[in-house]
């Protein structure tokens, strides 16, 4: 059984994928961050309300 675990790599895989995503989700802002004054007002709305709803 510990051998089958210390073989098993659907874990690591899933933690790659997560990171991947991560890392992507990341690019996209910054690529967001770096446009205009207009959108970076409504990026900022949008930012504010994650935050509230992720504090409640």
């Amino acid at each position: 059984m510990i051998r089958r675990f210390l073989f098993d790599r659907s874990a690591s895989t899933a933690i790659e994928y997560g990171l991947i995503g991560a890392l992507i989700g990341i690019a996209i802002l910054a690529g967001l961050s770096g446009t205009t004054s207009s959108v970076g007002g409504s990026f900022q709305v949008v930012m504010e309300r994650i935050g509230d709803i992720i504090s409640k």
